[in-house]
């Protein structure tokens, strides 16, 4: 892709992202804050992790994503004896008594990490080996993984079970814990009218692979201002206890708060929000728009604050 200048450039991503969104909504009803945010962390080049009951099209939202930008999908469906081989791949003994590799279904530019908590630590540490260093190793070799690379996980809250909930580590290898939610009464006749008949959608592939490497190389060279960059350290210094800027509430009910990885990611995603919303640098609307869904799973709330009812949403949206 050429542009003559960077804010050609950013009205070419504003005009993607509302071709993409409007694409997408013609199979995924009532559900644009969710798109949003997962365009968002697309083109941040991070991974998102969704938080809800069965049944709220997170599969559907995935392939029809990745059938919009062009890209490989593959669905990895978590379980109790999933093993890392089954994720990365496994070397095999050929006809011609030479071992040879055989990749596994990480080998994809979009990965629907379904249920991730069923499967035991060893295997979800295999997963996320891969999110974080873009390439699996398998005796000893290094194997790149498609670029873009992309990672939505999904995990079923009311569900416990036999279940293995992800350690903060690794949480935090996730950009965004977005939550769903049930679809407005509107909304859902809509769907049920949609998936209750034979019409059918044909999607446009509106960018590919390489446009979206483009777009994220630009979101890093977009300019921030010191004093967004300054707000947004702050407010993740903020829910750190004990710290020199923690509230009252935040030394109450908070035992953990977030790392640098969040300051990073609010930058970033603060970046892309503006991007996409056709300004050429973000504000700090921008930070607060994508604050409560990177601190969210990165805030450990204490005994006291689950005695007294208190929800991380509430600590977050406390801090702006």
């Amino acid at each position: 892709m050429q542009f003559k200048n960077e804010v050609e450039a950013v009205d070419a991503l504003h005009q993607s992202f509302k071709n993409i969104q409007a694409e997408i909504g013609k199979v995924v009803i009532g559900q644009d804050e969710i798109v949003k945010s997962v365009l968002i962390a697309i083109f941040s080049n991070g991974h998102c992790l969704l938080v809800g009951v069965p049944g709220l099209a997170k599969t559907l939202l995935v392939q029809t994503v990745a059938n919009v930008l062009d890209l490989d999908f593959n669905r990895i469906q978590f379980t109790p004896d999933l093993m890392p081989s089954d994720i990365i791949g496994a070397e095999i003994l050929g006809e011609d008594r030479h071992f040879k590799f055989i990749k596994g279904p990480i080998f994809s530019n979009i990965i629907l990490a379904d249920e991730i908590n069923r499967t035991p630590p060893k295997t979800q540490a295999a997963l996320l080996e891969a999110m974080q260093e873009k390439a699996v190793t398998a005796a000893g070799v290094t194997h790149s993984l498609p670029q873009p690379f992309f990672v939505l996980a999904t995990q079923n809250p009311i569900e416990q079970e036999g279940t293995y909930p992800l350690p903060e580590a690794q949480l935090d290898r996730f950009m965004f814990n977005i939550s769903l939610d049930y679809p407005a009464f509107a909304d859902e006749l809509m769907i049920v009218k949609n998936t209750t008949s034979n019409r059918t959608v044909d999607l446009q592939k509106i960018i590919n692979a390489s446009e979206i490497q483009y777009f994220q190389k630009l979101i890093r060279n977009i300019p921030v201002t010191d004093n967004v960059l300054e707000y947004a350290v702050k407010l993740v210094a903020k829910t750190r206890p004990n710290s020199e800027f923690a509230t009252a509430e935040i030394n109450n009910f908070i035992s953990w708060g977030a790392g640098p990885r969040a300051s990073q990611f609010l930058v970033l995603g603060a970046k892309c929000h503006a991007a996409i919303s056709g300004k050429y640098a973000p504000d700090i609307e921008d930070v607060q728009a994508v604050a409560e869904a990177i601190l969210r799973h990165r805030i450990v709330r204490n005994y006291r604050a689950e005695a007294e009812g208190l929800t991380t949403e509430q600590i977050i949206k406390n801090l702006f």
